[in-house]
């Protein structure tokens, strides 16, 4: 399984050291950042569970900037569902919208995304995969150069003949601390056991493990996977690019039209 963590897998460090032949000497290097012209990111999901579906749309900010979500307001966003309008989505909060009324998704079902924002549409599209449930979760540890690490294993069983993409979102104190994907090429049609490999180390007993199991489509598997890649989870980091967003004209982002099924598992 390739895995994605945003936050444990990121660190580098630059050292610059200049020796002179007799005597050292510290030299301040000033780096020029350009500027770049913002982007439109849109984070949109459609799940199977009846609730209200939720899109986000922010910009890219420069570099020097805060970290913050930097939220896009007054954008015009229609959900199709087989070609036929199905909700016009309500801001609800600067950057964030909402569905009007809670419904559920369905899988096999082809949704469209449109979202118009200053003058520019971006569209997406996604296919609703069938549903596959998490059946548990449970412990596995493994011995890594005399030290013991422990991580939950996600256990399901593969659909045969069908090519399958999943999502695993693990969660711990209501902190997303894992997003991982994996697929079916190596075990169609099995009962699997995928680790997750976030360790539970500075976990207490008591403390509870959120696991939720996505099946998402193609495009959006993919797009997962090539920001694991570039944060070097599965092996070196590649070089930094965008995931490949499945939004037209430019904007960056994913569209994931899913299903969903949850574990908790509890720490003894």
């Amino acid at each position: 399984m390739k895995s994605m963590n945003l936050k444990k897998y990121t660190r580098y460090v630059f050292v610059v050291i200049a020796v002179g032949t007799f005597s050292a000497c510290k030299k301040v290097i000033d780096l020029k950042l350009d500027e770049a012209v913002p982007v439109i990111v849109i984070d949109g999901g459609i799940s199977d569970l009846n609730e209200n579906q939720v899109v986000k749309v922010s910009k890219t900010y420069n570099f020097t900037e805060p970290n913050k979500f930097n939220g896009v307001s007054k954008a015009n966003i229609v959900l199709k569902a087989d070609a036929k309008v199905l909700a016009v989505f309500v801001e609800t909060d600067p950057g964030i919208y909402k569905s009007p009324t809670k419904f559920k998704g369905k899988p096999g079902v082809r949704y469209d995304l449109s979202v118009t924002s200053e003058g520019k549409t971006y569209e997406a599209s996604s296919i609703m995969p069938a549903r596959v449930i998490l059946d548990a979760l449970t412990f596995k540890t493994f011995n890594f150069f005399g030290g013991n690490k422990s991580y939950i294993v996600a256990n399901f069983s593969d659909p045969a003949g069908i090519a399958n993409q999943y999502r695993y979102i693990l969660k711990t104190k209501g902190v997303v601390e894992e997003d991982a994907v994996s697929e079916d090429r190596f075990n169609d049609g099995n009962k699997v056991e995928n680790v997750i490999f976030y360790e539970l180390d500075d976990l207490v007993k008591g403390d509870s493990v959120h696991v939720e199991f996505q099946c998402v489509d193609r495009n959006v598997y993919r797009y997962f996977y090539s920001i694991g890649q570039n944060s070097g989870q599965g092996g070196p980091p590649v070089s930094p690019a965008n995931p490949p967003s499945n939004f037209s004209n430019g904007a960056l982002g994913v569209f994931n039209a899913h299903t969903s099924s949850s574990r908790t598992a509890v720490i003894k």
